[in-house]
């Protein structure tokens, strides 16, 4: 356990921090599973407006340093390619 003032505050920063990263991460990966649904219903209109949110929360989480930008450009390709594989 801590015993100084400074490292004290700085654990309770790093547990909201790690909060706040965890709770991106998972509405990112629900926003690409939405799409992934709607790919699956056959539903095109549904899946490219939820695509163009899940490339939204993609992009966002590359700015905010929690995923690579490889990361978020892989997760794009699959997801266009699963709705442009559509009927």
């Amino acid at each position: 356990m801590a015993q100084i003032k400074s490292q004290k505050k700085r654990s309770i920063t790093n547990l909201k921090r790690h909060a706040a990263v965890q709770a991106e991460k998972s509405s990112l990966k629900t926003a690409m599973k939405s799409v992934l649904k709607a790919v699956h219903d056959n539903d095109k209109d549904l899946a490219v407006s939820t695509y163009n949110a899940a490339c939204s929360k993609l992009d966002k989480a590359v700015s905010s340093g929690i995923h690579h930008k490889n990361y978020a450009s892989r997760q794009k390709s699959r997801l266009s390619k699963a709705i442009n594989a559509m009927q």
